[in-house]
């Protein structure tokens, strides 16, 4: 089924409302990271169950994408209306959290079915964004990026309106998923929008095939390694710190700081991908990440030492965390046939999300075996290893010989 297009024109308007439905929906994501001190004191949760209310969203959401992308919906469906059942259903199972047993099983299933459903708002919503160009796509997803990053803060910022009372955190960010879901139905698909009448199973093969293809997924896994992980668990990470440096309140410090950090990171996205249109997606990908396991190396040999110096690494690692991550998404789609796009970029998350199941579950565990600074330093050890993908696809782009689509060229 294809979907009518509309006029570029219309591209500021559409993309607002997208990046805003974007928000809201991902605002669901770290949900249970942001509650988590409030459960531990009322339900004396355990690092197992803290893990699982995290990872299972991880695992929820690899299970979804797997799916939608096997199936090939976002392109063979109108991926608006996959995009607002997803966001309405997933505000439902993060609202039943208020009437289930805190930390219980129960709840992990809930958080779940949240990750499941939010497979079909983060890919598909790229899928929507990148139909409406070619020439911008490393800006047009970097705003795409920075508006999952300013959900995955969301929750963060919620917990303190909310208060003590978790639950008015879980409401406000249903109601802000809610809302995702009618915003996405006033959008209308773009101009370079292509959809599929029916699924190609060897479409899916394209992601190894191709060699552009096989860098971006690369890079993106190594990313992927650190970036859930960064986001899960900082603000656990910081209030051990700040409590060993005798601040007075280190968990409304750590807040804060893990808001802010997040936060900053989605708004370093736009200039990011404007510069990546310029200069490369690969170049720019390559260098935040290596900025960023820097940057995770600073910050995990300063902890416990003076607030200040942590508050401003860690924030400095927020902001260079995320910008990456669009240009390998964006980097798929330009190496992509675009009827295959929207299930290449599905596939690309599913395999991302699976890696950081395993990362957000274990770094409580690490933490408690090694100690935060050390675990914090193995964040790193991804986004140092994928600048030498970044740097072969950078090469590869810039020969003399790919002036042709490089998607052309199969290795």
């Amino acid at each position: 089924m294809t979907v009518q297009t509309s006029p570029a024109p219309g591209i500021r308007r559409n993309l607002t409302l997208l990046v805003l439905a974007q928000i809201g929906g991902m605002s669901l994501w770290f949900v249970s990271s942001a509650i988590l001190p409030e459960l531990t004191r009322e339900a004396g949760i355990g690092p197992w169950r803290a893990g699982l209310l995290s990872s299972a969203v991880q695992v929820g959401f690899v299970l979804g994408a797997l799916v939608l992308a096997v199936n090939g919906t976002s392109d063979r469906y109108d991926p608006r209306r996959v995009f607002a059942s997803a966001a309405a259903i997933a505000a439902l199972s993060n609202a039943a959290l208020v009437v289930t047993p805190p930390g219980g099983d129960l709840q992990i299933l809930l958080r779940g079915v949240t990750g499941l459903c939010l497979a079909g708002v983060y890919p598909v919503g790229m899928k929507i964004a990148v139909g409406w160009t070619l020439r911008r796509r490393g800006l047009v997803v970097g705003l795409l990026v920075g508006a999952l990053t300013l959900g995955s803060a969301a929750p963060h910022g919620l917990s303190l309106i909310g208060g003590p009372d978790w639950r008015s955190t879980v409401f406000l960010a249903s109601l802000l998923a809610a809302a995702a879901a009618g915003l996405i139905l006033l959008t209308r698909a773009g101009p370079h929008h292509a959809g599929a009448a029916r699924f190609d199973r060897d479409a899916l093969r394209l992601a190894w095939r191709l060699r552009p293809v096989r860098l971006a997924y690369a890079g993106y896994l190594c990313h992927m390694w650190e970036l859930y992980a960064f986001w899960a668990w900082i603000g656990v990470a910081l209030t051990a710190s700040f409590t060993l440096a005798g601040l007075a309140d280190p968990a409304t410090a750590a807040r804060w700081t893990s808001f802010a950090a997040i936060g900053l990171g989605g708004l370093a996205c736009l200039p990011a991908g404007a510069l990546a249109d310029r200069i490369g997606k690969a170049q720019v990908a390559g260098c935040a990440m290596g900025l960023s396991g820097a940057l995770a190396l600073a910050t995990a040999a300063s902890f416990g030492g003076p607030p200040v110096l942590v508050i401003t690494l860690a924030l400095a690692w927020g902001i260079c965390v995320i910008p990456d991550s669009a240009q390998f998404s964006a980097l798929v789609a330009d190496h992509a046939p675009a009827e295959h796009a929207g299930s290449l970029l599905t596939l690309q998350t599913a395999f991302g999300f699976a890696l950081t199941a395993i990362t957000v579950q274990a770094a409580p565990f690490l933490a408690a075996g090694l100690g935060w600074p050390l675990t914090l330093a193995l964040f790193g050890a991804g986004p140092l290893l994928g600048v030498k993908a970044m740097q072969r696809l950078a090469r590869l782009r810039a020969a003399p010989e790919t002036d042709q689509p490089i998607k052309e060229k199969i290795a």
